[in-house]
């Protein structure tokens, strides 16, 4: 359960309120605090109180515990409140254990993953316990470790036993994260549909490509981008970057981690959006693909009629069939294409080298941005 404090547990998203949750790191961090606690004190504890670096009080139910001499073995259960999050209700277990010596060893166990690739937070060996988890454990650990007088040392060892089964709905394998999930969390709360955890991702699996040699990336919105780019123009997919709807965060990043090109390979129903300078393609944000569609087709020639029967389509699917019944397909995808264009080079400035692949499903490349073919040429001259 989550103690209320001033700032109550329920933040505003689109209209809801929704109740906010905390991270793995949270449950790492009361898991092992309680697991030295009762390994020093002899005492059972049922519940820990948790600060959390956003400075939320968490009262952490404390359950599964095995206690021995020199051991204590106990878990925490994820609880992510009104967020999607896929480790939500599972345990996160720590193991404490006396050793000689003094000072605490932190170890990832079963279901935490292991980086298998350099720019990530933690280096190529390690488990993925992030920066802020690791400093929360080590000091409820340490805390304890004072609280009772004890100058030996500890062994600590966080595992999630359901980890390895849900990582593949992560994006961990793609990250290099190899076995399980990562125990996360940079304020210990999970506010629920958070864009900045989603950033953050796409920040580091771009940073992991650049730690890795790779100056000239691929930048895709989902799946259908991944999959065209992988099945229709048989280029690597280890050299992409899913940025979803954050088309202007993706340039962003590539220049502050000094990127020389990124090649962006979408479905015209997101990447017609940039054509009107749209650089978050999510539907809340902005839906202007007719009135592009309409607009550049009425600047080839369209009559009234045809604008109308243009405004009028919920599908970029339906308008295509429009323009090429109206022979105006490739001239209205050639001023889209001159404006995605336009726009990319005007969010990345001169440090990036920019480009657009446009394509549907039904009809394959429908544009490409001129220095798309240098773009592609540098990004295939790579090996990761």
């Amino acid at each position: 359960m989550v103690r209320e404090m001033e700032n109550g547990t329920f933040v505003w998203k689109d209209q809801r309120q929704l109740k906010t949750g905390y991270t793995t790191g949270s449950c790492a961090a009361g898991a092992a605090e309680a697991a030295a606690g009762m390994l020093l004190s002899g005492q059972e504890i049922r519940q820990i109180l948790l600060r959390t670096p956003k400075q939320t009080e968490l009262c952490l139910d404390v359950e599964r515990i095995v206690r021995t001499e020199n051991k204590v073995v106990c878990a925490v259960k994820k609880d992510s409140g009104d967020d999607p999050d896929v480790t939500d209700g599972i345990y996160i277990y720590a193991e404490v254990t006396k050793t000689e010596g003094s000072g605490v060893v932190l170890e990832g166990g079963e279901g935490v993953g292991r980086v298998t690739r350099k720019g990530l937070e933690q280096p190529v060996g390690a488990p993925a316990i992030n920066k802020v988890p690791r400093q929360m454990i080590l000091e409820g650990v340490t805390r304890q470790m004072a609280l009772h007088g004890y100058q030996g040392g500890m062994s600590v060892v966080i595992s999630a036993p359901e980890g390895k089964a849900l990582a593949a709905r992560t994006f961990n394998p793609r990250l290099g994260i190899k076995g399980g999930i990562s125990i996360l969390g940079t304020s210990g709360i999970v506010e629920p549909m958070s864009e900045q955890a989603l950033l953050h991702t796409i920040f580091l699996e771009m940073n992991m490509l650049k730690e890795n040699g790779i100056r000239w990336c691929y930048g895709v919105p989902g799946n259908y981008g991944s999959e065209f780019l992988r099945e229709t123009l048989q280029f690597d997919g280890n050299l992409c970057v899913k940025c979803s709807n954050y088309i202007g965060e993706l340039l962003d990043m590539a220049v502050r981690l000094d990127m020389k090109g990124v090649l962006l390979v979408g479905h015209i129903g997101k990447l017609v959006k940039v054509a009107a300078g749209v650089m978050n393609t999510h539907s809340r944000q902005a839906d202007c693909r007719m009135e592009v569609l309409a607009a550049h087709a009425a600047m080839a020639g369209a009559d009234r009629q045809c604008v109308r029967r243009l405004m009028d389509c919920a599908v970029t699917t339906e308008a295509l069939d429009i323009l090429e019944q109206e022979q105006l397909l490739s001239q209205v995808m050639e001023t889209v294409t001159d404006r995605i264009d336009f726009y990319m080079r005007q969010r990345a400035g001169a440090r990036l080298c920019t480009g657009a692949v446009i394509f549907s499903k039904e009809r394959g490349i429908l544009g490409m941005t001129g220095q798309a073919q240098t773009l592609l040429e540098q990004i295939q001259a790579q090996t990761l």
